[in-house]
């Protein structure tokens, strides 16, 4: 096959150990440039350029969309799709899950376990969405955040509404959600690949830290996942329609609960915690199920 993989640096980890994964099962890919592919629309056919060059003959391409470059990024996919492109993400299921609040809402309509959150736009409205998750302590993130950033412990009202009122004077969108204390700072990273978790860790924050990104320092460790805790993380990648998902849960009284989907999630930790070869699981997943036009949404939006 021919495959090409979106993204921006080819020297990341995620994506140095897709190539290898792809070359070792005897695969032509390519690593492009999102930023540098460019596309012409008209009413013969559509067409992806990149550097000067028509890229054609590709039978699958592997997204690795930076959260900054997401609408640019969903464009690009939406070519690829309209040329018949088999999308391991497909733009649709990458747009849903970038928009977080979409996400909760698609999760909460299926009935998937996650933590009571509330969103509004009218800065009188602080106290009632304090109240709404339970009071405090609460957790305020910003839509946009990633990696942790834009990520707030509000340990009493007064604070939570501090914050949030200073996220209202940057005009920026936010969530308020429930805090899960018994989750004691820790959450569990699965990797889902079609029907079927392959990994999973579990990721505990640095001391005096509440977020367990490994961008944060947390550290991960191997840890075994219950039924409901592998069926929710599937649940939950399907719901978003992604093929390949981090799904990100917390440990809680009443289940588990799903905090976050993430449609380009990183190899690194989860590769060395499992000592598993993930690239090699999502490369096979592409040999299955690869095919002209064989995406759901064919570019449509």
């Amino acid at each position: 096959m021919k495959i090409a993989i979106l993204s921006r640096n080819r020297r990341l980890y995620s994506t140095r150990r897709l190539v290898e994964a792809c070359t070792e099962r005897g695969h032509e890919v390519r690593v492009l440039d999102t930023l540098k592919c460019y596309m012409e629309l008209s009413s013969n056919e559509p067409v992806v350029w990149y550097k000067g060059e028509k890229l054609e003959g590709f039978d699958a391409i592997i997204p690795r969309i930076g959260a900054s470059i997401t609408p640019y990024g969903l464009a690009v996919i939406r070519q690829f799709e309209m040329l018949g492109t088999y999308s391991l993400t497909e733009s649709v299921a990458l747009g849903r899950s970038r928009d977080k609040l979409r996400a909760l809402q698609l999760l909460s309509r299926k009935n998937v376990g996650m933590p009571i959150s509330s969103f509004a736009h009218d800065v009188h409205n602080t106290k009632e969405l304090i109240k709404l998750v339970g009071g405090a302590p609460v957790v305020v993130k910003l839509l946009e955040g990633t990696q942790g950033r834009g990520v707030v412990l509000a340990e009493t009202a007064k604070a939570a509404e501090s914050v949030i009122d200073a996220f209202r004077e940057l005009k920026a969108d936010f969530l308020v959600q429930e805090f899960i204390k018994e989750a004691g700072g820790a959450d569990v990273r699965c990797l889902v690949i079609g029907k079927k978790v392959v990994a999973a860790m579990q990721r505990t924050a640095a001391s005096g830290e509440f977020r367990s990104n490994l961008h944060r320092g947390g550290t991960a460790e191997l840890t075994r996942l219950t039924p409901a805790e592998r069926a929710t993380a599937v649940k939950a990648a399907q719901i978003m329609g992604l093929n390949v998902a981090g799904v990100d849960i917390l440990r809680s009284s009443r289940g588990p609960l799903v905090m976050e989907v993430n449609s380009s999630p990183g190899l690194e930790g989860i590769e060395t915690a499992s000592k598993k070869n993930v690239a090699a699981e999502i490369v096979k997943f592409i040999e299955e199920n690869a095919g002209p036009n064989k995406n759901k949404t064919r570019g449509t939006g």
